[in-house]
């Protein structure tokens, strides 16, 4: 199963402070355990939303909101994507991290959706046009 494991952003984040050295080693070096255990599939950090855009949705109307956002607690500051066998192994991994921020941080798991759980509404014919768009981007 895939994973997404989002790094809440913090003030500091949100402020554009960087990582110090000690922890950009600490996270370099989990990256490459998680690598070796065949875990990360993708992983990133993310600039402050305030260099951030929105894109509000109503009917067939577009609005584009600019940041900063607000509600820091709710905001993303980078992101794994990881394979897995189940949630508990996500959670040990997660458990292992080093505090990617200076002060109290959370990270947050969310299960990525596969083919199976859009049941019959995602026919075959749709199924193959998710693959071969895969298939495009793991080409490049």
């Amino acid at each position: 199963m895939r994973v997404m494991v989002m790094v809440k952003a913090t003030g500091d984040s949100e402020q554009g402070i960087m990582p110090s050295t000690e922890l950009l080693e600490a996270m370099g070096k989990y990256n490459e355990e998680l690598v070796n255990a065949g875990i990360m599939l993708a992983g990133e950090g993310l600039h402050p939303s305030s260099k951030g855009k929105r894109i509000a949705f109503d009917g067939p109307n577009r609005t584009v909101i600019d940041g900063p956002f607000a509600e820091t607690r709710e905001l993303v500051a980078g992101f794994w994507l990881w394979e897995v066998k189940d949630m508990a192994e996500a959670v040990e991994w997660a458990r292992r991290c080093p505090n990617p921020m200076p002060g109290p941080s959370e990270l947050e798991i969310r299960q990525v959706f596969e083919a199976a759980d859009f049941g019959a509404e995602f026919t075959p014919e749709l199924q193959a046009q998710e693959e071969a768009i895969r298939e495009k981007i793991q080409s490049r």
